[in-house]
């Protein structure tokens, strides 16, 4: 079960700790390369840019360190008033932390989108690394080239190349982010792996379903709500009630599928995900609605987190 924030302090003084924000450019694995980091899923991940819509928390705790990784949305030119909200998110984490791990993606060039989160950077105090995910899927003579334009573009940065999916190179982050970190106490209990509720989970795994069950016919116009969030402590059972939101009468029957079938698997593949994440049988019912307009409401995305 996800357990509640705790603030315990220590008096090691050589005990360190602090908050890390991965930021990057939409689709560049940062969700991907902060469960690898903690070596456990608490990010939803699908081929779909902007997956992530909320700060994601997290928490490393080691025998010397606490490392507090906070998984941003992608920062990216946004138009609408949901991606624009998104965004704000992210930049908003830039000033709040002790370190930064700036994600790119080494399979796509360098583009304007990065160039402007380099000069976001230059003004950040922080320690800033830049990672060149998805090496996995590079030739390494391509990497120099790509180093070298990071290095002009943030000058005097720790570039490490990493791919996330692969976990290549991440216990080199870990040992550069622990050394970096100002001494300070724990500030979750060494067991937690994220501050997220059980609530939120539900629903951030619900939608990550539907991404990769629905691909290409069901846009990012999708939003999940939950109805009920009932615990049967003498069950060990947890009944969950979700609403899964559309913007289009047309999105329905997909999100549906023949005779029920696609809503049956999105139930299917939600209840064995969360089953196993919170350690008892969950009890799960679905429901459609078409919300027009949803994500361009500013009270509907207030009550969704953004």
């Amino acid at each position: 079960m996800v357990k509640q924030k705790e603030n315990k302090t220590v008096d090691d003084t050589t005990f360190r700790s602090g908050y890390i924000a991965i930021i990057g450019r939409p689709n560049v694995g940062k969700s991907t390369l902060l469960n690898s980091l903690l070596g456990e899923k608490v990010a939803i991940v699908s081929p779909k840019p902007q997956t992530t819509r909320n700060r994601i928390t997290g928490i490393k705790t080691t025998a010397r360190a606490q490392m507090v990784f906070l998984d941003t949305p992608g920062i990216h030119q946004a138009n609408s008033l949901m991606n624009r909200r998104m965004v704000d998110v992210a930049l908003q984490t830039l000033h709040e932390v002790d370190g930064l791990l700036w994600v790119l993606d080494a399979h796509e060039r360098i583009g304007a989108q990065d160039e402007r989160i380099a000069e976001l950077l230059r003004g950040v105090t922080a320690p800033v690394y830049i990672l060149l995910n998805k090496i996995d899927l590079v030739a390494k003579g391509k990497l120099l080239p790509l180093m070298q334009r990071c290095a002009e573009m943030l000058p005097g940065k720790e570039i490490v190349p990493v791919s996330a999916l692969k976990g290549e190179n991440i216990p080199l982050i870990l040992e550069l982010i622990e050394r970096s970190l100002p001494p300070g106490p724990r500030y979750f209990p060494g067991d937690e792996i994220t501050d997220q509720t059980e609530r939120f989970l539900a629903t951030e795994i619900i939608r990550e379903k539907v991404f990769l069950l629905t691909r290409e016919e069901i846009p990012y116009g999708v939003a999940v709500t939950i109805d009920e969030f009932t615990e049967k402590p003498e069950k060990t059972l947890i009944i969950i009630k979700a609403t899964i939101h559309t913007e289009r009468d047309s999105h329905k029957p997909i999100l549906i599928g023949k005779r029920g079938s696609m809503l049956k698997e999105i139930g299917t593949q939600t209840r064995a995900e969360l089953e196993a994440l919170l350690g008892c049988k969950i009890f799960l019912e679905l429901f459609i609605r078409v919300d027009r307009g949803w994500s361009q409401r500013p009270h509907t995305l207030t009550e969704m987190g953004l």
